[in-house]
């Protein structure tokens, strides 16, 4: 079967051998209830145990901290209407460039009598640092949510630095840290954050599985009401595997992450030499970015476009978040840094991962510039 060269792991990655060996069990013999009393179910108890253990580790958080969802985009809205719901209506703010899964809950409750602020970011992609904290100290927001890296540009925002000030200014703060695991060393306690969300299918676990992790201090009204699971705070029956799945990857994190780390930055600067060569602007380059994220475009080439050919050439990259690629419009992200919406509209994203291999980037540069030139050709047929 036909497979190509998979160059978009900010999407989601393949599971790990070692994570789906960890959660068969949890597929055929031990089925128990977590809630209930005998052995079957102290069993699977056991098991969410473990895996809470597991994730709180690769964070710095408490175990009882970490609280288990259907995935980050869950876990973004139980902390920004859980805690709407805990205070009257004031002042939100988020990032200018959040994922859909803080944007629409915030547009949400700015109908719900909510004051919506946007944080600004720079020309490189992070937050305006001095514009945004002027603005946390002029409108002290009530609830604050900045994603940590940006799933399109890779761009690390200086998220301690906003936390500090908003809970100067008396207020809570999130961060969407769901692209930053497994990129990037990641500590709930030296980010000073009140909440932090997580997700598994970005770091070799399976999809359907998240966390956020909240502080205990935070009150939080529950998204969905019932058994009480999760400290009251997301009843339902947990998927039990998906979860042993998230903790066993989130274990596996530890293991050579530096060295990881490095060999993805050093094939991405290899990359973008090679994009450099074929004339593509670079997005966020001078910023603090993960090691794994190239996002460019090319003068005249509609990024929709490029996807689809490197696609049937044997390459899957993206033209932006996976989440919104269903209605494919200039990035917002690349709006808010000032670039020009015809340039934004041929933005397409690479993201490498620890499996990607020197000779497959080689390759796709090869196929880039074969694409680029049957595209130019059709472009000048056309005019």
């Amino acid at each position: 079967m036909f497979a190509p060269v998979y160059l978009d792991h900010n999407a989601t990655t393949p599971l790990d051998e070692r994570v789906l060996e960890a959660m068969l069990p949890y597929l055929r013999g031990r089925f128990g209830n977590p809630s209930s009393r005998h052995e079957y179910g102290r069993r699977t108890r056991d098991a969410l145990d473990r895996a809470r253990q597991q994730v709180a580790a690769a964070v710095n958080a408490h175990p009882t901290e970490v609280i288990f969802t259907a995935g980050g985009s869950e876990a973004n809205n139980l902390f920004l209407k859980g805690a709407a719901a805990a205070f009257k209506p004031g002042t939100l703010a988020i990032g200018a460039t959040e994922h859909p899964c803080i944007r629409q809950p915030a547009l949400q409750l700015q109908t719900q009598g909510w004051r919506l602020l946007e944080l600004p970011l720079d020309a490189q992609g992070g937050m305006a640092t001095a514009a945004a904290l002027e603005l946390v100290g002029l409108e002290h927001p009530v609830i604050v949510s900045l994603m940590l890296a940006n799933n399109e540009t890779g761009a690390i925002h200086d998220v301690v630095t906003l936390a500090k000030a908003v809970r100067s200014a008396g207020g809570y703060v999130h961060t969407d840290a769901v692209q930053a695991l497994g990129k990037m060393p990641l500590d709930f306690r030296r980010l000073g954050v009140h909440a932090m969300t997580l997700s598994a299918h970005k770091i070799h676990g399976p999809q359907g599985a998240g966390a956020l992790i909240l502080d205990k201090r935070v009150e939080l009204q529950p998204l969905i009401a019932g058994g009480g699971q999760e400290r009251g705070l997301r009843s339902g029956t947990e998927n039990v595997a998906a979860i042993v799945g998230f903790g066993k990857a989130c274990e596996l994190l530890g293991e050579g992450l530096e060295s990881r780390l490095t060999g993805v930055l050093n094939l991405r600067k290899h990359l973008e030499q090679g994009l450099a060569a074929l004339g593509a602007t670079l997005f966020a380059e001078a910023a603090p970015r993960l090691p794994n994220t190239s996002f460019f475009a090319f003068p005249g080439i509609d990024g929709e476009t490029l996807v689809g050919k490197l696609d049937r050439a044997g390459f899957a990259i993206a033209s932006g978040a996976a989440c919104s690629s269903a209605h494919p419009e200039p990035s917002r992200t690349l709006l808010a840094m000032g670039v020009l919406p015809e340039i934004a509209r041929g933005a397409v994203r690479v993201s490498l991962g620890r499996s990607t291999q020197q000779d497959e980037v080689e390759n796709f540069l090869l196929a880039l510039g074969q694409t680029l030139n049957e595209l130019k050709q059709l472009t000048a047929m056309a005019v």
